[in-house]
């Protein structure tokens, strides 16, 4: 791992984090040892819209049970529990931060989802998959914390078999104004690297990947907040089981800058699909 992923994985982690998953369960009412994957949902999906941006993805997509789905950046599993449990297809994880695979495995055991979701430490710019072995890799805000793009693109390429489709949903730029730190997927600048969909499109361009969609989801992302806030409003306060478990003690800072930016039009969560050639 290299100075700048041990970093990333450093911002991330939470020896404390399952014990903090299973605690804000039981206040909730949930059985911490077998959890639904509903239980889960307010924490396990951490990217922009959580269940309804998986959706919003995977619904553009051809999944079924026999589909190789490997998901890049799992964090604690959430959205290979998802993809699996809608389209019977097993998923194969990994992710930088040990913290999190730890969790991601124990979350599908408590939920019987150990035999169709897999999850093992690993780089997205050193994938830990065989040549031409995956049918659709999705990846859900992890480019943020990724500077060479061309590598992550070259890896992906490298591991989809002819035809293969490369998913994403990652947080970009939209301006050139200076940015408000700490965001959710870095505290200070150092190890961000939020960049114009410009620089997607050249790695993938590069990597012998083509273009066939691309969807800006400011509009959507906004209205999301706008009904998260409410419910926090007449609720009094956030739910026990949500994102800030993974987010330390800064999570309010960081969700507010994400949203400030956002309406700003200095960032955008945008959609983007890539085909292997056949």
């Amino acid at each position: 791992m290299s100075d700048l992923e041990t970093r990333v994985s450093d911002h991330y982690s939470g020896p404390s984090l399952l014990d903090n998953i299973r605690q804000a369960l039981a206040e909730t009412g949930a059985d911490p040892d077998m959890p639904t994957l509903d239980d889960l949902k307010p924490v396990d999906e951490f990217h922009t819209g959580g269940v309804e941006a998986t959706n919003a993805l995977i619904d553009q997509l051809t999944i079924v049970p026999e589909t190789r789905v490997l998901d890049i950046g799992c964090g604690v599993g959430g959205a290979a529990r998802h993809v699996s449990e809608r389209t019977g297809a097993c998923v194969r994880g990994f992710d930088l931060t040990p913290d999190f695979v730890n969790t991601a495995r124990a979350l599908s055991d408590a939920t019987g989802m150990s035999s169709r979701t897999t999850f093992q430490v690993g780089s997205a710019l050193e994938m830990p998959e065989a040549d031409n072995s995956v049918d659709l890799a999705l990846m859900f805000h992890v480019g943020m914390n990724i500077e060479d793009k061309p590598r992550l693109f070259t890896e992906a390429a490298r591991v989809l078999a002819p035809g293969g489709t490369f998913a994403l949903f990652d947080v970009m730029r939209s301006s050139d104004r200076a940015l408000t730190f700490p965001f959710p997927w870095a505290e200070q600048k150092d190890f961000s690297f939020v960049t114009p969909p410009e620089a997607y499109r050249k790695a993938a361009s590069a990597s012998g990947l083509t273009q066939v969609l691309e969807h800006d989801r400011s509009d959507f992302a906004k209205e999301f907040f706008e009904r998260v806030f409410a419910r926090i409003e007449k609720a009094g306060g956030p739910s026990p089981v949500g994102i800030h478990l993974l987010m330390h003690d800064t999570s309010s800072q960081k969700i507010q800058n994400y949203v400030k930016h956002l309406h700003s039009g200095d960032i955008a969560p945008i959609e983007m699909i890539f085909r292997a050639a056949e």
